[in-house]
């Protein structure tokens, strides 16, 4: 089959031919459909990421995965062939190591693919394999950061800053759990309407001199109850400190690898402001989801930027790396 590999040492990614997988005991082999082409993989290629915990030099890219499941292995008794599936983007062990599917074993960017059967979850028949695919990770990362992490409730004021793949959705979701006035923060123009589109009451521009007494002024005066981090720039952080409210948090979800400077803790303790870090989801952020696309009260059609077959997956990720069209979401589909 095809396989879309990066080869670590080298940090070189091809399109192999590889033997398609056996499931082992408790697996279950996967018919991919589709899988979504993230950031994370394009910093894979680039060296700025590095697989921790796989075993070889050598690796299938793809941590947002949909399909149906093809074959079942010994001792699973709870999936049958022809189900339509997402996979969770990665699996704890018994000593509680997160293991990232695409980055520490196999992922999704192939023909086919071994999944526990653990890490499956079901998806609704009217629901798209492009769509289900990128719940793992694109949706449920910035759903776990507004509903765990900070634990945003209904009515706060909420700004979001950088306002791409994971922004995006954070946008649409901080609107499903009823935080207003919700604001987007992104200097690119074409990402501010997209947010408009995506149900932000503002749009702004963090280099205009007036954005803290516009933030004043859609907030009431009493500055944000969750400003959001999804650039990670310490720029972005350095600018969210200081229009938070009292009881403020800010919540990083980008991640920039540099100190995070507080101007005044005497404010910062006076106001009980809050810096929370947030990574990833929860296998239980992801059911959440899907529970919620079942009902009808998540649409992700406009989250797909494109669909390109997995023989192109290099043209895919020359469009994210540079950022050619303004992706939220490309698709491989094999």
């Amino acid at each position: 089959m095809l396989a879309g590999r990066l080869h670590v040492k080298d940090r070189r990614f091809a399109l192999d031919t590889v033997p398609v997988p056996e499931p082992g005991y408790g697996q279950v082999r996967i018919k991919v459909e589709a899988a979504g082409v993230c950031l994370s993989d394009v910093h894979l290629i680039d060296g700025t990421l590095t697989p921790l915990y796989l075993s070889g030099d050598v690796v299938t890219l793809g941590h947002e995965v949909a399909g149906t499941v093809d074959v079942v292995g010994d001792g699973v008794t709870d999936w049958q062939p022809g189900q339509r599936v997402l996979l969770q983007a990665g699996e704890m062990d018994a000593k509680g190591t997160v293991y990232t599917r695409g980055v520490d074993y196999d992922g999704g960017w192939a023909e086919y693919a071994l999944a526990s059967a653990t890490t499956l979850v079901a998806i609704p028949d009217d629901l798209p394999f492009e769509q289900a695919c990128i719940i793992p990770d694109a949706v449920s990362t910035p759903w776990a950061a507004i509903t765990s992490t900070a634990q945003t409730r209904p009515g706060e004021a909420v700004a979001v800053w950088g306002v791409g793949g994971l922004g995006a959705h954070a946008i649409k979701l901080l609107r499903l759990v009823g935080a207003a006035p919700v604001i987007a923060v992104e200097p690119n123009e074409a990402a501010r309407e997209r947010a408009l589109a995506f149900g932000a009451d503002a749009a702004l521009d963090p280099a205009d001199p007036g954005l803290r007494k516009a933030l004043a002024a859609l907030t009431g005066g009493r500055g944000l109850d969750v400003a959001f981090d999804f650039a990670g720039v310490p720029a972005v952080r350095e600018q969210a400190l200081t229009v938070l409210g009292k009881k403020g948090r800010l919540v990083l979800v980008g991640l920039a690898q540099q100190p995070v400077t507080i101007p005044s803790d005497t404010v910062f303790a006076y106001l009980g402001q809050a810096v929370l870090g947030h990574y990833g989801s929860e296998p239980e952020h992801v059911e959440q989801l899907v529970a919620l696309s079942r009902q009808g009260r998540l649409d992700l059609a406009d989250s797909i930027s494109g669909v390109i077959a997995l023989a192109d997956a290099g043209k895919a990720v020359e469009q994210v790396h540079r950022k050619q069209g303004n992706p939220i979401r490309l698709i491989l589909r094999p």
